[in-house]
This record gives C-alpha cells, sequence and structure tokens, in this order.
C-alpha cells in the first residue's frame, strides 16, 4: 500500500508566512516521494503538505504508516533503536549529535546532491517516518535549505559540528528552532503528527553522493 506524504522544510521563526499543503512535482501532479513544507503566502488548501522548489528533507511521512496499528515486532523495533545508548555532544546552535559509525568515504559539499538514510522521532521515542520503510534512501541538495536547519547542519558539519562522511551513521538531537518551530509539522484538525516545538531525533544514515 502506498503511503501519503507529508514533508517538511525548514521553519524560519522570522517569517510570518503560511504552510502550504500537497505534496507537488515541478509539473503540478501528486508525488509520493520526495516533498517538503512550502512556506508560502497561499492559503492552507489542502491535507498534505507542499514541497519546496524540489525535494524537502523529502521528508516523505508515511502518513497512512503513522496512522495504522504497528505490529508487535515494529513496536519492538523502534523501541530497541530507540534506547540504544548515545552519548550526545552538544553545538552552539542547540544541535547535538552522536556518532554511530564513523564513514570512512568523501564528506559531504555544500550544494551536492546526496542520499541518505533516516528514521525519525519524537522525544518519546514515538517513530513518525522512516526512509528504511520505503526501501530508498532520501535524494536531496545538501546545505541550500531544501531540509530542515537541523540536517543541513547535522550532515554538512558546522558550528563545532564534524561533517559527515559517506557510510556514516549519525544520531542527531534538533531543537525546534532548527525543526518545524512553533507551528509544528503534519498537522490537521487540532492535531500534529510533529506538534510544536517538538524536540526531534533522527538516526541519520549518509550514503553518499547521489549519481
Amino acid at each position: 500500500m502506498n503511503s501519503l506524504p507529508i514533508s517538511i522544510r525548514t521553519y524560519n521563526p522570522t517569517n510570518n508566512l503560511t504552510p502550504g499543503l500537497g505534496c507537488l512535482s515541478r509539473g503540478k501532479r501528486p508525488i509520493v516521494e520526495s516533498c517538503a513544507l512550502k512556506f508560502n503566502e497561499n492559503k492552507y488548501s489542502s491535507p498534505l503538505l507542499n514541497r519546496r522548489e524540489a525535494v524537502g528533507i523529502g521528508f516523505c511521512f508515511g502518513l497512512v504508516q503513522f496512522l495504522q496499528p504497528r505490529t508487535d515486532a515494529d513496536a519492538a523495533e523502534e523501541s530497541g533503536a530507540a534506547a540504544a545508548p548515545c552519548e550526545f555532544t552538544a553545538a552552539p546552535s542547540g544541535l547535538a549529535y552522536c556518532e554511530k559509525v564513523i564513514g570512512n568515504g568523501p564528506q559531504p559539499v555544500k550544494g551536492q546532491l546526496i542520499k541518505a538514510h533516516y528514521t525519525g522521532r519524537l522525544e518519546d521515542g514515538k517513530v513518525f517516518d522512516s526512509s528504511y520503510n520505503r526501501g530508498k534512501p532520501l535524494t536531496f541538495r545538501v546545505g541550500v535549505g531544501e531540509v530542515i536547519k537541523g540536517w543541513d547542519e547535522g550532515i554538512l558539519g558546522g558550528e563545532g559540528i564534524p561533517p559527515m562522511q559517506a557510510g556514516g551513521k549519525r544520531k542527531l538531537r534538533i531543537p525546534a528552532a532548527l525543526g518545524y518551530g512553533m507551528r509544528g509539522a503534519g498537522c490537521r484538525g487540532g492535531s500534529c503528527i510533529i506538534p510544536p516545538d517538538s524536540v526531534l531525533l533522527f538516526d541519520v544514515e549518509f550514503v553518499g553522493k547521489a549519481n
């Protein structure tokens, strides 16, 4: 069963903009892969979040997967991954990281099209999206605002955080200011997949440069 994507881009607390909804390709056709929250001046008019110019954190949230019941095996796997010990190092920006596997491949370059696998969780451990469940990594240009700031900084490096290397795996703890801020994400009918002011936990695997 195909999942309905909701995805997100950088939240900028200085912008007084309305999040547009609806995952669209360049040709204005619905897509189910890479899409992102587009903050624009259009009215909130669709149950899905817009993609930005191209890919967003392609965080195409599997909304159907999020809403449907999980098996005990799924819950156990998620709980085990979330509970794995990890000592975070915090940067001045508030972003914190923990190396799980240090890669031995090339580092990413700003503006480069890269691939990354990820699993995203709320602080309570609840998984809201995973590229592994879709069977393919997210493809996006790093460091140019196609994804939330916590991802750009957490992969590309900066503010005291070293860049990832291809093949590396890292856990990121992203404060709301570098994630989805006061708006949250996937909000409809008074309920949000990512509540406002949420701290997010991501397990990120930097696959490498996209071909």
